[in-house]
């Protein structure tokens, strides 16, 4: 039994919910294969709506979110992890309704957690988080429907942490990379993650009725839905794929049938909650080796727990750029 802090979301009677650092019990804790002492986490857009209430993602309250953490086994109930192993988990219900990295500890099941692959540490591990291994899978998919190096790419809310994660892999494996935002200040920053150019979310997000666009884009990552989903369909090359991972914009897809028949383009849906086990490993080692970036810490913001009480609403807002890491103090 050990006491630890944590960010905890609780529901006032006014139905607002506060956030605050409190310390907790490990007893307290769900039943669960592995007890981990976490060492790093990371804010996520998903982070910030289990904070502020959101009951489609988090059902009971009080409760700690935090979708990803990095850490250190202390007690193990399986074979194949011993204490001092090295561990990420990502996905499956951590911090939406399981107690996540946002506490010092956590208790999950053993298939939720993949070894740390040499190549990365912890802090590396969170950098990528799930926001970067939802970009490695949006590759592996892309490589599969046939991108190369040197074609051209765009993606879409390319200054949060989804989209900077994937201007910086893009760039890494040779794509000519089109960062698309609506934050013209971070242009300094897109260009030092590889992007080759910059353009303006309102050229995607503009409501277009045509059936086609003029074909620009071998390939896209989007992040937004909507109708920057729809315009950038419309401007795929032939046999051009987009891997949408997000809706920050809209959940609706106002688009039409014609760029998928008359140019066999493909979208490609995304889903890093739950993807098998044996490819969860197989992408970490990827990103461990030749997807390993050459400069993360250029993503990266370091912050403290406390601090994260602020940045989730920041985060919620658009206002936050790159990775957020959030650094655990140790745990008497």
């Amino acid at each position: 039994m050990t006491h630890y802090k944590a960010l905890q979301v609780s529901e006032g009677p006014d139905k607002t919910f506060l956030k605050s650092i409190v310390t907790l019990n490990t007893a307290d804790l769900p039943a669960g294969d592995l007890l981990i002492r976490v060492r790093y986490s990371s804010l996520n857009y998903k982070d910030a709506l289990s904070a502020s209430g959101h009951r489609g993602i988090t059902r009971n309250y009080p409760h700690t979110p935090g979708i990803d953490a990095s850490g250190v086994v202390e007690h193990s109930a399986v074979e194949h992890f011993k204490p001092g192993d090295e561990v990420i988990v990502i996905g499956y219900d951590l911090g939406a309704n399981t107690p996540g990295g946002l506490g010092q500890y956590i208790s999950v099941p053993a298939q939720w957690a993949v070894p740390k692959p040499q190549g990365l540490s912890l802090r590396d591990a969170m950098i990528i988080g799930t926001a970067g291994f939802t970009v490695a899978q949006c590759l592996d998919k892309l490589e599969h429907m046939g991108l190369k190096a040197g074609q051209r790419v765009v993606v879409s809310g390319a200054t949060g942490g989804v989209g900077s994660f994937a201007v910086a892999l893009l760039n890494k494996v040779g794509c000519e990379v089109v960062a698309s935002t609506g934050s013209p200040d971070h242009t300094g920053f897109l260009k030092s993650l590889g992007a080759s150019d910059i353009i303006s979310r309102s050229q995607l997000a503009e409501p277009d009725t045509s059936p086609l666009g003029k074909e620009q884009w071998h390939a896209a990552v989007d992040t937004a839905g909507g109708y920057t989903l729809a315009n950038i369909i419309r401007g795929l090359r032939r046999e051009g794929s987009v891997a949408s991972v997000g809706l920050v914009e809209s959940a609706d897809l106002p688009a039409n049938v014609m760029p998928f028949i008359l140019r066999g383009v493909h979208l490609l849906g995304i889903n890093s909650a739950d993807i098998e086990l044996t490819k969860r490993i197989e992408i970490w080692q990827r990103l461990a080796t030749d997807w390993k970036l050459d400069n993360p810490e250029a993503l990266a913001t370091e912050i403290s727990l406390e601090q994260a009480i602020e940045v989730l609403g920041q985060l919620l807002q658009g206002k936050t750029r790159g990775r957020i890491i959030v650094v655990h103090e140790a745990t008497n």
